[in-house]
């Protein structure tokens, strides 16, 4: 069953995206596995404080890229295979650069200074 204890809502970001990005972040951490079940809309809606609408979509936009399965009146299934997690893995990265390189220039780094920054974080 795929987890949501650590999912935690910011703000700014619809809800459901954020539970799009937390399981395609737990595919590719591997704490998501294919075949794992997802909690039933109804749950995660209580679990996390949401309308199950919000849920519905999230689930629906999995579905809709492949990485979940649902039949009526059945559980919810991840999809997941090496191809599809390289996928999200690159899709993330390139997503989770070009926000951090986009407030890093709002901010008025030069380049070597956010080059600084990511050798001094990195480690």
């Amino acid at each position: 069953m795929v987890s949501f204890e650590g999912f935690s809502a910011e703000g700014g970001v619809p809800i459901y995206l954020q539970i799009i990005m937390y399981v395609k972040r737990g595919a590719v951490s591997g704490a998501v596995a294919d075949g794992d079940e997802l909690p039933s809309r109804r749950v995660l809606s209580a679990l996390l404080g949401v309308n199950p609408n919000t849920v519905q979509k999230a689930y629906r936009m999995l579905e809709d890229e492949g990485l979940v399965q649902s039949r009526s009146g059945a559980k919810s299934c991840m999809v997941l295979d090496a191809e599809k997690i390289s996928r999200i893995r690159s899709e993330l990265t390139e997503h989770d650069a070009r926000a951090a390189v986009t407030a890093m220039k709002q901010m008025g780094l030069t380049r070597e200074e956010a080059k600084r920054l990511i050798d001094e974080y990195w480690g």
